[in-house]
Parts: structure tokens; sequence; C-alpha cells
């Protein structure tokens, strides 16, 4: 897995590349947990999918959100800015956690994207590993992966 990571970092994805890219998704009912988010058309492996969208907020801000039912829609930007996917977000704020994850995240040009780890096909729901995002959070993974680390 560490390979595959490795490998998309070093082809990151331009966030210009991104705009296009968030035509490709659809939101669906998840066998993972409620709502997923899923691909309409084919990712090659280490190309964008989508920029994950919303509000930016202060890290303060993002703790004191992380206690309301949207909390669990709200990712680090960077040390001192979040984004909360339930205001002004779009269809990545469905995404879902896999301990065995096709996607990943990086932050390009002061945007999060999601990119490919391997292609992912349509129909094909998009997941990153995002369990542990903040200390606090007291989830646990219903992935069902072989290595599900079950937290």
């Amino acid at each position: 897995m560490s390979q595959l990571v490795e490998d998309a970092r070093l082809k990151q994805p331009r966030a210009t590349d991104v705009r296009h890219a968030n035509r490709g998704l659809s939101v669906m009912k998840s066998a993972v947990h409620g709502l997923g988010c899923f691909a309409t058309v084919h990712f090659p492996k280490a190309s964008p999918i989508a920029e994950y969208a919303g509000e930016r907020i202060t890290h303060a801000e993002a703790i004191n959100r992380m206690t309301g039912a949207n909390g669990k829609q709200i990712c680090q930007l960077d040390v001192e800015h979040y984004i909360d996917g339930s205001i002004g977000g779009n269809e990545t704020r469905y995404l879902n956690h896999s301990c065995e994850p096709n996607a990943g995240v990086s932050v390009t040009d002061g945007l999060m994207i999601i990119f490919a780890l391997r292609e992912i096909f349509p129909g094909e729901e998009v997941t990153v590993d995002y369990l542990n995002s903040f200390e606090q959070d007291q989830s646990v993974c219903r992935c069902r992966t072989e290595t599900c680390r079950k937290m």
C-alpha cells in the first residue's frame, strides 16, 4: 500500500486538473456506511478525482464543530485550517473510510485534492483512509476489508 501512495505522490494532480474531475462522482447508498461517493467514470491511477470543498474554518472552530452531527465532514487542510464539507461542500463530503482505500488526499495550491491510488472503475465506491483524523473521534471502522483495523 505504501508504494501505491508514493507512486501517486510522484504524479501529484495539479489543482487546475480537478475542476473537470468533479463531474465523475455520484452519491448513492453505500454498503460501507449510509451514503457514499461513487465513480461514474473511469479514474486512472494517480489521476485527480475531485476537490474536497466546503467552508474553510480554523482549528478551534473545527474542534467546536466536531461535536455536531456533521462533524465527520471536517477535514484538515493544514496546521491551522480545516474544511467543513457540510457547508458549501460537494459530493466528496460523502467519501467513506476504508482501511484499504482506493483514493488518497493531497493538498495542492491550497486545495484538498482527492486522487486515485489505483484504477477506479465506474460504479465503484471511492474511499479514503481517514478514520483517525481527530484525536477525539470515537468512530468504529465499518469497512470490512481484510486488513481492517476495527478501530
